[in-house]
């Protein structure tokens, strides 16, 4: 995983880690000391808490068993992206304890005790036992669909299964951080996009000597073949008018500036039945997943006759005008 995949893909991955956006950032520990309550008289060490401490925010604790639990449950994509971009995985970690922290409070208060709390909890809960009931009601058989079934998809489908045309492009990454005087970076990436452009220039030992993305520079920069949408918009902008073999200007993006070769593009073209197989194969499960559930569900209704009372319905709906 690059440096243009994870500018492109990292706030989504905390987004995915985090569950809420979190703005109670009041000091460099994420969370005031105001907001952290006093300790609460501790309970009997289960498994999870017996594990080993990943990071602490005063008694609060995570393990690395809740970390691994929440990493595992994420794509290889995102986890490689967070695997190197450890600043983004450390903004989850005190995004998750800030949300123990607001936990804390809310049971310190008994919030959970709430009339209208109680009331959502059961919402939740009968919507959970609903989902994963009737999930296991409409269980697929596992050899669904056969070889004749995913070719009949795919030819009607064929049409709109397109594999996206491909970039493949190597990188000099200068990066900027937050607050840093950024007009002598400016000059030094200019300086390197002007030698990059230069006949007969090797870039990729200038993208060893000199980028910032360790990921790509170690490669001489490349990052591989990948769809346009995988870069950030800046790049973007530049690729789709770039000719293969050309070097860019330095580009400004919110981590850096970027000096891009574009070493090859594949243009977009009709995927094949292997290349879609495993995803048609699944959108073909959920379908037949959809279609039985829908069956059991109407099955229910139809053992009963079903009687609606039109007075006492329209005053419902009255009530909560």
């Amino acid at each position: 995983m690059n440096r243009f995949s994870k500018l492109a893909g990292i706030s989504a991955a905390v987004l995915v880690l985090g569950g809420i956006v979190l703005t109670v950032i009041s000091n460099p520990d994420g969370v005031s000391q105001a907001s952290v309550p006093a300790a609460q008289p501790k309970p009997a060490r289960t498994s999870d808490e017996a594990a080993p401490t990943v990071a602490s925010l005063g008694e609060l604790q995570l393990s690395s068993a809740e970390l691994n639990a929440v990493l595992s449950s994420l794509t290889p994509q995102v986890r490689e992206q967070l695997r190197g971009n450890r600043g983004a995985l450390e903004g989850w970690i005190r995004a998750r304890l800030a949300e123990k922290a607001l936990l804390q409070q809310a049971d310190a208060q008994g919030w959970q005790q709430r009339p209208d709390i109680q009331q959502m909890t059961r919402a939740a809960t009968e919507q959970i036992l609903l989902r994963t009931y009737l999930q296991s009601v409409s269980q697929v058989p596992a050899d669904y669909p056969d070889e004749q079934a995913l070719q009949q998809a795919y030819e009607g489908a064929k049409d709109k299964l397109q594999s996206p045309a491909l970039y493949r492009v190597s990188q000099i990454f200068i990066a900027v951080e937050p607050g840093a005087n950024e007009e002598p970076l400016r000059k030094k990436a200019t300086e390197l996009a002007r030698r990059a452009q230069a006949p007969n220039a090797d870039f990729a030992e200038l993208a060893r000597q000199f980028s910032e993305d360790q990921a790509t520079a170690q490669r001489g920069g490349d990052s591989g073949l990948q769809p346009l949408q995988q870069y950030v918009p800046e790049m973007r902008q530049v690729l789709s008018r770039q000719r293969v073999g050309s070097v860019s200007d330095a580009l400004r993006s919110q981590a850096g500036f970027h000096i891009l070769k574009l070493t090859d593009m594949q243009p977009a073209r009709a995927a094949s039945l292997d290349e879609v197989r495993e995803q048609l194969r699944e959108a073909l499960r959920n379908q037949r997943q959809e279609q039985v559930a829908r069956a059991y569900m109407e099955g229910l209704v139809s053992k009963a006759t079903l009687s609606i009372d039109g007075a006492q319905l329209n005053q419902a709906l009255e009530s909560v005008r």
